[in-house]
């Protein structure tokens, strides 16, 4: 077991008030365990599934299995046929903030989509119309592409532009936006990955300026009556519940929204709804989540000519089933 940094014990009392949930949360990253894989089924689940499947739980989607910690699906036929997408339950947990909105959309954009599964959770939960992909990072644009073509999602546009070119370009066009934002990734060292720095007031500052630009983009691309979700995987305030503060101050036509089927990990560090996994829970390596509503009147005109100029359509056969 590794020692926790005065950091990370400084971070865990902020978090917690009881000392157990402070120790809890330090043996968690200090003394990582295997967390379970899950796989969201892009195509028609079949009738015998080939890993063992660990119960639902009350927030997973129907989509969504959780298997047992010791299987290996990404080593599976089925994987590279596309038939399903794996993924961290914390992923999950993160996009599960979805299923509080109604019904199919007309359009999602995803702003920081690489390596695609908040975009294929989207995709599987809203069955959108029109689907946008954008990946900042240039490096990060083939695993995306990758991975939406292994998927069959040919639909979908993919971009590698700044957000606040989407907003200029995009204003008041998208029913959803998603921002699985950059972050200090703390919920790594949970994994047995290195996260340098995580922990450092500095690196923490800067990764909240950068959220709070990202989400002001955002926020100018969603259009009336849409939704804007939010979501990162790391722990400290400053990163979550503070930014999500900072966006209903600064755009005070944007709610909270209540998610029905996350009651139970409602933050306690927040007077709006939002929320926590932590990584002690035994069902992922943990993150925060957050759903904001537009309150103004529904607009959603589609940008063609620039979506036409700027997308990549991603072209090629489907795999094969």
């Amino acid at each position: 077991m590794g020692e926790p940094s005065n950091l990370l014990l400084k971070l865990s009392r902020r978090l917690f008030a009881e000392g157990c949930d402070r120790d809890a949360f330090v043996a968690a990253l200090t003394n990582p365990q295997p967390y379970p894989t899950a796989i969201l089924w892009i195509q028609p689940r079949p009738v015998e599934v080939p890993f063992a499947i660990a119960p639902p739980l009350s927030w997973q989607p129907a989509w969504v299995d959780r298997l047992a910690i010791d299987q290996r699906p990404g080593q599976h036929p089925l994987h590279q046929a596309g038939a399903y997408y794996c993924l961290d339950l914390a992923s999950v947990f993160a996009a599960s903030v979805l299923t509080a909105m109604p019904g199919s959309v007309a359009s999602v954009l995803d702003l920081c989509a690489a390596p695609g599964g908040k975009s294929l959770l989207a995709h599987r939960a809203l069955t959108p119309h029109h689907l946008w992909c954008n990946e900042v990072v240039r490096k990060r644009v083939k695993i995306l592409i990758s991975n939406l073509k292994r998927c069959g999602l040919f639909d979908a546009l993919v971009f590698n532009l700044d957000p606040q070119v989407l907003a200029e370009q995009l204003p008041h066009s998208a029913s959803v936006v998603i921002v699985d934002a950059p972050c200090s990734g703390q919920s790594l060292l949970a994994k047995g990955d290195q996260a340098l720095g995580c922990f450092h007031p500095v690196n923490i500052k800067k990764n909240a300026s950068r959220q709070k630009r990202i989400l002001a983009s955002a926020a100018q691309t969603v259009a009336g009556g849409g939704y804007l979700a939010y979501m990162t995987c790391t722990f400290s305030p400053e990163e979550n519940e503070q930014v999500g503060e900072w966006l209903l101050k600064k755009f005070p036509h944007f709610e909270a929204v209540t998610v029905p089927a996350l009651a139970d990990y409602a933050s306690p560090l927040a007077e709006f709804p939002c929320y926590r996994l932590w990584p002690q829970s035994g069902l992922g390596a943990g993150g925060f989540t957050a759903l904001f509503r537009h309150g103004g009147d529904a607009s959603e005109p589609i940008h063609r000519d620039f979506l036409a100029a700027n997308g990549m359509q991603i072209y090629g056969p489907a795999p094969d089933p």
